[in-house]
């Protein structure tokens, strides 16, 4: 990994020396009402040389509790490196947070539209100046993400098979869950990675929620980082994970046999035997009660916590296949 920079670090033509601090509004667009809409870029640089960490969270708009762990991360002074410079941009879908939406205005997923157009639609055009202005810089990235909808993950790391380097950075980080999974074309993760910049994705909790567990497990998976790099001050401790980390290789989704109200009994994290009962879908006049059962054994990684479901949904995530 690089370790020297340049003096000057150059972020959509703000020039930050080393020893500064800097947030940097970035222009995405403005409103129908003209008002201007800012993604801010908080940059805190040490005065001596060493590498460049990107924490980013909030592709999608409803995904607060990353956008919380990025927050706190800021708040806390973590971001601010005994050496090297941190990046943090906490929400880069502004306009979904705004909205309290997933996606941009134009109904397009930030997060399928990586590495983007220079003139292409409103999304597109974040997408490219992230990956222009900002990512160029970094080093290493850890992307924090939650479940869509009301599907509640487990915090976990998400990351390619076969990557040696990711698997020593996500052993570090600590979630208690590493899950191998393939890069979308068009993410953000895909595109970072074709241009050779190491990238972590986190994964915990839902949609609209903050949870403290999900906001704790990212945090201090942020001090372990920056700590394996040397770049965090000594003032901040550093814990060792709470539970071993399993590697899941493959997963699969239990899906609702019946449509009603939904209730699970089964802890998220905990392992299940095939044939165990992890939840029951009832209808709302007392008639009917439908057992599920858990069709293999395996680790629950995510829980579904609507209340009620229809024919189909996903219900659980659970491991088929972990690295013994």
């Amino acid at each position: 990994m690089t370790t020297e920079k340049p003096n000057n670090l150059n972020i959509l033509g703000e020039i930050i020396k080393p020893g500064q601090s800097a947030e940097i509004s970035f222009n995405v667009a403005k409103l129908h009402t003209r008002t201007p809409v800012d993604i801010p870029i908080i940059v805190e640089r040490s005065r001596k040389p060493g590498p460049t960490v990107l924490f980013t969270a909030g592709i999608h708009g409803d995904e607060v509790n990353g956008v919380e762990i990025v927050r706190q991360i800021i708040s806390k002074g973590i971001n601010k490196p005994k050496i090297g410079t941190v990046i943090c941009v906490p929400v880069l879908n502004v306009f979904g947070f705004i909205n309290m939406e997933r996606a941009f205005p134009d109904g397009r997923d930030l997060n399928r539209v990586f590495p983007g157009f220079k003139n292409g639609s409103l999304a597109s055009r974040v997408a490219y100046e992230i990956i222009h202005e900002v990512v160029p810089h970094a080093d290493f990235i850890v992307d924090f993400h939650t479940g869509g909808a009301l599907r509640f993950n487990a915090p976990q790391i998400r990351i390619e098979q076969g990557k040696e380097d990711d698997d020593v950075m996500a052993e570090i980080f600590g979630a208690p869950f590493i899950l191998y999974s393939q890069n979308l074309n068009k993410s953000f993760r895909n595109t970072c990675n074709k241009m050779g910049k190491p990238i972590l994705l986190y994964e915990g909790g839902k949609s609209f929620h903050i949870d403290n567990n999900v906001t704790n497990t990212g945090v201090n998976g942020a001090k372990r980082i920056l700590n394996h790099f040397g770049m965090l001050r000594s003032k901040f401790k550093v814990s060792e994970p709470t539970k071993e980390c399993v590697k899941i290789v493959s997963s699969k989704w239990v899906r609702a046999s019946y449509s009603g109200m939904f209730k699970a009994n089964i802890k998220l994290e905990k392992k299940v035997e095939k044939g165990d009962t992890i939840g029951n879908i009832t209808d709302p006049y007392g008639k009917f009660n439908h057992f599920v059962k858990a069709p293999f054994s395996g680790y629950v990684i995510n829980i579904n916590q609507s209340p009620i479901v229809y024919q189909g949904d996903a219900l659980f995530h659970i491991s088929t296949e972990i690295v013994e």
